[in-house]
């Protein structure tokens, strides 16, 4: 299996630190609000990326964080005149809501910032102890140029950097490019007791403390959205490697930006739509369906006809996957039929052994459907192992990427389906009685409805336009 590696810039064979074992971290929420379209897109590309680990046998130790203290959080705490335990609560809460909706597996360990606030002083105060970050009036900074190997993951050079920063440097810095390990409270901000004041840990060093105590001083795969490479993880690098001593992570993996307007969807840009108003007109799957459509470094352009599209190809397959399970249901037994294996699986592995292609495995699984309503046209009645092992198939291809199969509708839809089978008893009774006008205003009524009847000899089934 290759990685593209963001360190190396290229493909890379992957082989774990452990046999067996991989330990992995990706930079979840600042929980100030839901999250949006952009959001989603990371959280079902590093689920695909984990199913698709889980499925060779890893044991994927997975941690992904949420921080839950921030001036965002602050500001917004002040907004809703509540506290900021508060605004945190409230959005993880959605948060986990929403991942739920999206199919996207349980973390291993979800660590908060504010309960790791014991171990992030313990990591600032030994970076003191080696001489790569320094106190002034509270406040502690990392010293950038203390590291040697800062800017190896963005490719930036530190002078090019120097160059490019305010002219007005913050009071206390020795170097505009420092940055904040730990910062004193203002007034009415939560706090923390530390050797160095009484206030809260930086942004960065977070991550670094929890990857460590999690999983150890190295990791095979870090990973996040493409707007954490700088300065971020460039951070997170300098942090954990001056203390170890050792590569932080093996493979650094990022995930290209959705764009709105070709333009980075952000909440600071407020081009944003939260996922929980995308969801109101399209359903989980299509969304969890639209996201894995392209290859995860790529960026994509959201639009509304993008979903339209995503959502005519996910019921393609799901018509598929029902109709063999009928084709199943009234086919023959015959014990001594042979499976024969298509190609399309092996297409499939191939796509995600290489980077961990989504969009061509999602291409080779619309293939295997296309073979698969070909042997359903056939006039020919095949054995029932035979549908039998293609819905197996498609069910395994599709589990992998966390694609459902089963047909999802609307509480609506739901409610109208004990009138649709009375109207379809009603047709039968029709026609049973040769009245056959009856019968066929009864299937315009079931037609008007959206509703599609197909006449078999195990009866009639009926299915959703």
């Amino acid at each position: 299996m290759k990685i593209f590696n963001t360190m190396q810039r290229k493909k890379e064979e992957f082989t774990p630190l452990e046999q067996k074992k991989i330990k992995m971290y990706t930079c979840g929420q600042t929980v100030y609000n839901d999250i949006h379209i952009g959001n989603a897109r990371f959280y079902v590309v590093f689920d695909a990326i984990r199913r698709y680990l889980l499925h060779k046998g890893y044991d994927v130790n997975y941690v992904q964080n949420f921080t839950d203290i921030d001036d965002k959080i602050i500001i917004k705490a002040l907004e809703e005149n509540c506290t900021t335990d508060e605004i945190a609560e409230k959005y993880i809460a959605s948060t986990r809501e929403d991942l739920v909706n999206l199919n996207v597996l349980p973390a291993t360990t979800n660590p908060r910032a504010t309960q790791e606030v014991p171990e992030i002083i313990a990591l600032i105060t030994d970076l003191i102890a080696k001489g790569y970050a320094y106190e002034n009036n509270g406040t502690v900074y990392y010293s950038v140029e203390k590291f040697e190997g800062y800017g190896k993951l963005s490719r930036k050079k530190t002078e090019d950097l120097e160059a490019g920063a305010r002219i007005e440097v913050e009071a206390g810095k020795r170097n505009p490019m420092d940055f904040v390990l730990w910062k004193p409270a203002k007034p009415n901000e939560p706090k923390w007791s530390s050797p160095w004041s009484e206030g809260r840990p930086g942004w960065h060093i977070e991550c670094s403390a929890m990857a460590k105590k999690y999983l150890g001083d190295q990791i095979d795969i870090h990973g996040g959205g493409v707007d954490l490479i700088f300065p971020h993880h460039e951070n997170e690098i300098a942090q954990t490697e001056a203390v170890t001593g050792k590569d932080f992570a093996n493979f650094w993996l990022h995930c290209g930006s959705l764009t709105n307007d070709h333009k980075k969807m952000s909440k600071s840009r407020g081009n944003f739509f939260t996922y929980r108003e995308v969801a109101e007109k399209f359903p989980h799957d299509v969304i969890r369906f639209y996201l894995l459509s392209g290859h995860y470094r790529m960026p994509m352009e959201f639009t509304d006809e993008a979903l339209k599209a995503a959502a005519q190809g996910l019921k393609r397959i799901k018509t598929c996957h029902q109709n063999l399970l009928h084709a199943e249901n009234e086919a023959p037994e015959n014990a001594d039929y042979t499976c024969k294996k298509s190609s399309h699986s092996t297409d499939f592995f191939n796509a995600m052994e290489d980077d961990f292609n989504t969009a061509d495995a999602i291409t080779a699984i619309f293939e295997l459907v296309k073979e698969i309503n070909t042997c359903l046209a056939d006039t020919k009645t095949h054995p029932k192992k035979h549908y039998a092992d293609m819905r197996e198939e498609l069910e395994k291809l599709c589990g992998i990427l966390g694609i459902t199969l089963a047909q999802t509708f609307t509480q609506n839809d739901k409610a109208n389906d004990d009138q649709i089978e009375a109207l379809i008893a009603a047709r039968g009774e029709a026609r049973a009685a040769k009245n056959f006008a009856e019968a066929d205003r009864i299937r315009d009524e079931i037609a008007a409805m959206g509703i599609i009847l197909e006449d078999t000899p195990g009866g009639v089934r009926w299915k959703r336009a």
